[in-house]
């Protein structure tokens, strides 16, 4: 009797020993994914200050919600391998420590996790009815959490510039700015855009380097942030250039339609700069 009970507890032990290695080597798909994991990032071209012979800096606004825009959005919850581009780096600022955040977009001032998180997680106070009053209100505490959906735009700073011993136009992304939109307590009513921090792009690329990409043509050719923002494959707009101002906007000077055609100009004129060297 005693045997038969021992060869139970083995045939048992044996069999969940089996289930738990099943359960641990299932694979969601027919191969394993190796290329993304391992990918290292391109350095850039060494540029030498005596090889530039134009640049103009470019502030640009990418709204995440434009149709060649959306896998920057979504998902908006982690799902398998898959991560939206605010969840992206904010893994790398609050749990893996890859990438700093900055409160300015000179990178002069690091903004520590303590105060991130106070910034994100925010604490309002609204007026509810009293329960035990019908009729009058009473102060109640809401506590309202980061919700990365709420991220909706990114700025982004970069640099064009034309490179003689290469003959070339080329840019640089330097940072990347989430843009956060606040509401009322209500949760509906809309307040603005909140600029959350700065990110240096040079940096974040050995993140975005690992970070997968929804190819909505091939899944079995899934590209990383890394290779949608090498390959310019986003869409936005200029929304202010190098100038002799402090900090003018071109909403400053144009409104509406105006506003639009002055980014368009100032984009063309960076092309029809590049198109002057060959020319003439």
């Amino acid at each position: 009797m005693k045997k038969v009970k021992i060869g139970l507890l083995v045939m048992c032990s044996v069999f969940m020993s089996l289930g738990s290695f099943a359960q641990s080597n299932v694979l969601d798909g027919v191969y394993i994914k190796e290329h993304t994991p391992e990918r290292k990032v391109i350095p850039y071209t060494h540029l030498r200050e005596a090889d530039v012979m134009w640049a103009r800096r470019i502030w640009r606004l990418m709204d995440l919600r434009e149709k060649i825009n959306l896998p920057f959005y979504y998902p908006t919850s982690k799902i398998a391998n898959r991560r939206s581009l605010i969840q992206v780096i904010m893994d790398g600022i609050l749990v893996d420590g890859t990438i700093t955040a900055y409160d300015d977009e000179e990178f002069k001032t690091v903004l520590p996790k303590a105060d991130l998180m106070a910034k994100l997680n925010k604490v309002d106070t609204v007026m509810v009815d009293d329960p035990d009053s019908p009729g009058n209100l009473i102060q109640k505490v809401v506590a309202n959490e980061f919700n990365p959906a709420s991220v909706k735009k990114m700025r982004i700073k970069e640099d064009w510039f034309f490179d003689k011993q290469r003959s070339v136009m080329d840019v640089r992304i330097v940072g990347i700015c989430p843009i956060q939109d606040v509401y009322e307590a209500d949760g509906t009513t809309y307040k603005g855009a909140n600029p959350l921090f700065w990110i240096y792009f040079p940096e974040a690329r050995f993140v975005f380097v690992n970070a997968e990409v929804f190819n909505r043509f091939n899944d079995s050719e899934r590209r990383t942030y890394e290779d949608v923002f090498w390959k310019r494959m986003f869409g936005s707009y200029i929304y202010k250039e190098s100038n002799v101002y402090e900090d003018r906007r071109i909403e400053a000077y144009r409104q509406g339609m105006d506003a639009l055609l002055e980014a368009e100009r100032a984009k063309d004129d960076m092309f029809n700069y590049e198109h002057d060297f060959w020319e003439y």
